[in-house]
């Protein structure tokens, strides 16, 4: 089996500051592969310029073999290569159920529907209320998303996500925030979603990585470190010492 995706030598620089340092990961279909790393390891910028958002300096970025490095954000999405949105202000006066509609519309492949309401499109809604389902919110279809709890906002982040039927997800710390109900509701959330999409998890929460991940790569100052399943990784003990420390699942 082929990696859906694949990151081949990722440089990253900002003058003398090298963010990531020749990254080489990928991420096989169905798959759950965590990044963990200390602040400032260059996750975030990992994630950028996986996107699209970041411009690496050298390397390369392989969907199914196709090379994306070039390419815009929106092209990207087009593939399948799915981001979850951040809500909180855009879509604030939104109702769940249009917020998710709104998502699928958005890379429905014709600009000019933007003219028309996704609430008028049966498809739309069908596909909205699928995703709902998905994430635990058809519940709350009907409310604003102002209203939301924050655990709630993070699950509609997903659902929007998922509303372009992805293959891969890039998970940007979704647990940060959160109480520990919250946290298992995520990763309930996550655990019935693993095997239909693959997903890329960056995530501080060790708890929720080591219940989620098929595979952890440690990032520490832009270079990977360790790379194997989370037992292999929870035994590692340059990876204990230099990162997990008394944040290690048992």
């Amino acid at each position: 089996m082929s990696a859906v995706l694949r990151l081949d030598d990722l440089v990253k620089r900002y003058g003398a500051l090298v963010v990531t340092d020749h990254v080489s990961l990928d991420l096989m279909p169905g798959e759950v592969h965590a990044v963990i790393g200390p602040n400032g390891a260059g996750k975030t910028t990992l994630i950028g310029e996986i996107t699209g958002e970041t411009a690496p300096d050298q390397g390369r970025v392989l969907f199914d073999g196709r090379d994306l490095t070039r390419m815009s954000v929106a092209a990207r999405a087009r593939l399948g290569l799915a981001r979850s949105f951040q809500i909180t202000q855009v879509f604030g006066g939104f109702t769940v159920h249009e917020a998710v509609a709104t998502a699928a519309q958005a890379v429905d492949g014709s600009s000019f529907r933007f003219w028309w309401p996704a609430s008028a499109d049966t498809r739309l809604n069908t596909i909205a209320r699928e995703r709902l389902a998905q994430v635990g919110l058809l519940d709350r279809a009907d409310r604003p998303v102002r209203d939301l709890s924050h655990g709630e906002k993070r699950q509609l982040e997903i659902a929007m996500a998922l509303a372009s039927n992805p293959r891969v997800l890039l998970l940007d710390e979704p647990m940060a925030g959160m109480g520990r109900d919250e946290t298992d509701r995520m990763i309930d959330v996550l655990q019935a979603l693993k095997g239909s999409v693959a997903m890329l998890l960056i995530e501080h929460d060790m708890s929720a990585v080591f219940r989620l991940a098929d595979r952890v790569s440690v990032l520490v100052y832009g270079q990977i470190v360790a790379s194997g399943t989370p037992d292999a990784i929870r035994a590692n003990a340059a990876v204990r010492e230099a990162y997990l420390g008394t944040e290690v699942v048992p």
